[in-house]
């Protein structure tokens, strides 16, 4: 368990991987490039992006090369991380009506790694079957 400056630090791409991982029955598969899409039950709850044309540089146009997709439980969830401009978090018209948000590897340093292991707990729990969320849940005290 991280002591309290570990889970205070800016947040890294290996600790995305790392909490996928920690939750229960995560399986990985490689996408057509090779990368990784966590998934629960067959279902992703994080995966690093392949560049698309959705996701650009506003300057140069240039495609993001280090998206990362979280799922979020509900569209609510989605629009308190997207609409706050500071936020590292965001979407674009490709995600419209997906439960899900973007992320930047180049800017989770923004985040904590706590901030990211909560992220990555919530996408899991929201594609989870229910039985093994309501474990999750009461093995954690949250539920």
């Amino acid at each position: 368990m991280p002591n309290d400056d570990e889970k205070s630090r800016p947040a890294q791409v290996e600790d995305v991987h790392e909490l996928a991982l920690a939750m229960p029955h995560v399986t990985v598969i490689h996408g057509t490039n090779d990368n990784p899409v966590y998934q629960v039950g067959g279902k992703s709850f994080v995966f690093f992006r392949t560049p698309r044309p959705d996701a650009v540089d506003p300057r140069t146009g240039e495609r993001y090369r280090d998206v990362i997709v979280f799922w979020v439980a509900s569209e609510a969830d989605k629009q308190a991380l997207v609409q706050d401009e500071a936020s590292p978090f965001f979407t674009t018209p490709h995600f419209n009506g997906h439960l899900s948000v973007l992320l930047r590897a180049s800017r989770l340093g923004e985040l904590t790694r706590q901030e990211v292991a909560e992220t990555v707990q919530e996408a899991w729990l929201s594609r989870a079957s229910a039985r093994r969320a309501a474990q999750w849940l009461a093995a954690h005290r949250l539920g």
